[in-house]
């Protein structure tokens, strides 16, 4: 490439633009004998790929969060004695964390044995080996506590079996809230564990984030169903308001 070459007048002109406005919008100079790619990746390709979820992840993570903070919401129903509120955020949690999300993680896997298969083996330090046990053992503990709270509650079997019951209730709902606030936060960290710049960054923040999104969804569903209580509604606000805090930060940084 001589100097008076139209490759060089072209980086000449690229370069005083860059001084005199700071940005180049003028087209770049082809290499010879080498390809260069019109969209930015490796010849061509996107540098990050995108992720290979369909729908029923997004549902899975909204879902599975819902019920898990249910659970924590029925624990201290439990707790102040409000048993109808209990009852109520017991069967949300059954039916989106032991009936909904199992479905949705099998027709994401494509095929049921799959999810069999992830718990074959206890993987500590995997986040969607975790995320399997978590789930299976959330529903091991939710199902029981709903169906020995029914039973208590509707005093089918009276006298001391009738105290067992709600004393079993008490320990499976307790547990259940214990796995529940594990299964709503633990797909913040599962996500984190990415190569998207994105989440990786603020792989911190996602727990609390996915976590507080749970507790604020399961708080508007149980007072649409009908249960004005206080506390209820100021954990709809608390949810609110760290979800503000966070999006402040994130917008701040």
């Amino acid at each position: 490439m001589t100097t008076n070459s139209p490759s060089e007048k072209q980086l000449e002109e690229l370069r005083e633009q860059a001084w005199k406005e700071g940005v180049v919008a003028g087209k770049g100079v082809d290499v010879a004998g080498g390809p260069i790619p019109r969209k930015p990746g490796y010849y061509g390709q996107p540098v990050v790929k995108p992720p290979v979820w369909t729908w029923e992840v997004p549902l899975y993570f909204f879902f599975g969060g819902m019920a898990g903070m249910a659970a924590v919401i029925a624990s201290g129903a439990i707790i102040f004695h409000h048993v109808d509120l209990a009852r109520t955020a017991m069967w949300v949690a059954c039916i989106a964390g032991a009936i909904v999300s199992p479905v949705l993680l099998i027709m994401d896997l494509g095929r049921p044995h799959l999810f069999l298969n992830m718990l074959r083996v206890f993987k500590h330090r995997s986040a969607m080996s975790m995320g399997a046990w978590i789930l299976s053992a959330f529903g091991a503990c939710a199902v029981p506590g709903l169906i020995a709270l029914e039973l208590h509650a509707h005093q089918i079997f009276p006298g001391t079996l009738d105290q067992l019951l709600r004393v079993a209730a008490g320990i499976f709902i307790c547990a259940a809230a214990i796995f529940g606030t594990l299964l709503a936060t633990y797909t913040g960290v599962l996500i984190g564990a990415t190569a998207i710049p994105a989440w990786f960054l603020h792989r911190t923040l996602l727990p609390i984030h996915f976590g507080t999104a749970g507790l604020g969804s399961a708080a508007a569903l149980l007072e649409l169903l009908g249960h004005r209580i206080a506390l209820l509604n100021a954990l709809g606000y608390y949810a609110a308001a760290v979800e503000t805090a966070l999006l402040i930060w994130l917008s701040v940084n």
